[in-house]
């Protein structure tokens, strides 16, 4: 579903922003996370509400697609990103890649087809002049300490993504590292889900405002 998200109330910043390059159009790309992210209270509303008022001329897209993983990416970025001429692309995918390894007739991604199609796809955006921006996947599981089932496995795509966003020299939203603080501090109980999460995978409330905070920061860094 790709869907331009229209003009909102404005609500009380999330942070003092600081002069930026003049964005037109910013595209989100990734899995059912960014799907819901134009929701009422998504991700991607929360930083509308945030940015429009310094930034009349910008535009927010959401590009999400539920159980997409990085081949789906691959096989939909010309029409849905690419034709859409932006001028940043934020890339969070990952969490399916890993996930359908385990869920029944599912199948996950080969790690080098993770990382090779990553490079594929930020090397196509590059060559249309845009700024690339990948997230590392978040959470399967909200539990702090390694102890949920895929946590290995997350960590090992995550630092897949670290990786190829250093090699590509672009930056990098790392949201698996701020999860995983946030939960150590906010999560003494152990809970798997309820805490930035309504399932242990899907943003809840919270955890769309904290995701649109960890985006904010890299929108607006040099």
């Amino acid at each position: 579903m790709i869907l331009s998200i229209s003009l909102l109330t404005l609500v009380e910043p999330m942070c003092t922003l600081k002069p930026a390059r003049h964005e037109k159009r910013i595209l989100f790309f990734g899995d059912s996370i960014t799907e819901l992210g134009i929701k009422p209270n998504g991700y991607i509303t929360l930083l509308q509400k945030q940015l429009k008022p310094e930034y009349p001329a910008l535009e927010l897209i959401g590009a999400g697609i539920s159980g997409h993983k990085v081949p789906d990416l691959l096989a939909r970025l010309q029409r849905d990103v690419l034709d859409r001429q932006p001028t940043t692309v934020v890339i969070y995918i990952g969490v399916n890649d890993v996930w359908h390894s385990v869920l029944p007739g599912h199948y996950g991604t080969p790690r080098d087809e993770y990382r090779d199609g990553l490079i594929r796809i930020i090397r196509s955006i590059k060559s249309i002049g845009a700024r690339v921006i990948l997230c590392t996947p978040s959470v399967i599981g909200e539990k702090p300490d390694g102890s949920n089932p895929l946590d290995p496995l997350l960590e090992e795509y995550a630092q897949i993504s670290r990786n190829v966003a250093a090699a590509e020299n672009i930056k990098l939203c790392d949201l698996r590292r701020a999860f995983i603080d946030y939960l150590k501090a906010n999560n003494p109980e152990m809970l798997s889900e309820g805490i930035l999460t309504y399932d242990g995978v899907h943003l809840s409330d919270a955890g769309n405002r904290f995701v649109a905070d960890r985006m904010l920061e890299v929108l607006e860094s040099d």
